[in-house]
């Protein structure tokens, strides 16, 4: 009996153990991943319904908002469940924000913002060259400011994610098991929330869907461990989501949803170049764009870097 109490005490996410066989470390910390997501979800979901609640909508019975005003609301509630993640760091694994990646060098958004406007950029237009994706032209009647809003809230969105996969799981294993598993384990626990909308399409798209996430997850974790520092993949990861989302108007993971976009894109017809309903995440062009993206950070890998946010073992 004392085994096992020992054993659930290792892997609680509600406590700081390392002193454990590796694979008990990465279970626990696979633990701490979900834990931290469902709360902050349950949450958010729970504030959500309030404020239906409070505008006189019962959201048991049906009566809910429409969609662009349920997605920035659910936006909005990443930010509740960022403040979540880090009650549960400093409070259950008594770390610093430091040690999660939340530094100082905010100048490093800047450099992931635009390395995902880039990515993103010349991904959509290599496609549009093809003839998979029709641009119409501007939307004569763009709502800019909503526009400016959906940016607002996707930095909460990319955040919650990053802070989740490059935060919480990657330093954790970084520390007390090696830099190979860290990034496999947090990868692995990005790309699998994204899979139930890649199985909507056939099964090229999905293979492709499936490299796409795996190499713009690997890219991520390259800017975090790279830069020291997290917001580099938050500011890749927002940008990207919103290019693709608001600016293109085109799908954004397989989310078809009404949204409000400057440019009037569409794609023509369902096939590997353009992605199908998931979207140009899951193109062939878009692989071939990432592949030489993670190829170029190999190369600045070998450069050397001052610092760390903790030792890699």
């Amino acid at each position: 009996m004392s085994k096992i109490i020992d054993f659930i005490k290792n892997i609680s996410p509600l406590n700081n153990r390392t002193k454990m066989p590796k694979i008990l470390y990465i279970i626990k910390v696979i633990l701490l991943f979900f834990f931290c997501k469902l709360s902050g979800e349950l949450i958010g979901e729970g504030i959500i319904m309030l404020i239906h609640f409070a505008c006189g909508k019962n959201p048991l019975k049906g009566e809910i908002f429409g969609p662009i005003t349920i997605t920035l609301m659910t936006y909005f509630g990443y930010s509740v469940m960022l403040v979540i993640i880090m009650l549960i760091w400093k409070l259950f694994q008594k770390k610093t924000l430091a040690e999660l990646g939340v530094t100082k060098t905010f100048g490093h958004y800047l450099i992931g913002m635009t390395a995902g406007a880039v990515l993103v950029v010349i991904s959509a237009l290599a496609v549009v060259l093809t003839g998979s994706i029709d641009y119409v032209g501007l939307f004569p009647d763009a709502d800019i400011p909503m526009v400016a809003l959906f940016f607002f809230v996707f930095i909460f969105q990319g955040a919650f994610e990053e802070f989740l996969c490059r935060g919480v799981v990657l330093q954790l294993l970084r520390k007390n098991t090696s830099l190979p598993i860290a990034v496999a384990v947090s990868t692995a626990l990005f790309v699998a929330p994204h899979i139930p909308k890649m199985f909507s399409d056939r099964s090229l798209i999905v293979v492709f869907a499936l490299i796409n996430t795996i190499l713009v997850s690997l890219i991520f974790s390259f800017l975090t461990v790279r830069f020291n520092s997290i917001w580099a993949a938050c500011g890749m990861h927002t940008v990207w989501n919103f290019i693709i989302y608001n600016v293109m108007g085109l799908n954004l993971s397989g989310n078809d949803g009404m949204t409000v976009a400057v440019f009037d894109m569409r794609s023509v017809g369902s096939n590997i170049l353009n992605g199908a309903e998931y979207g140009i995440e899951a193109s062939a062009v878009t692989t071939a764009v990432l592949i030489l993206a993670l190829a170029v950070c190999f190369y600045f890998s070998r450069k050397p870097v001052t610092g760390a946010i903790i030792p890699a073992k």
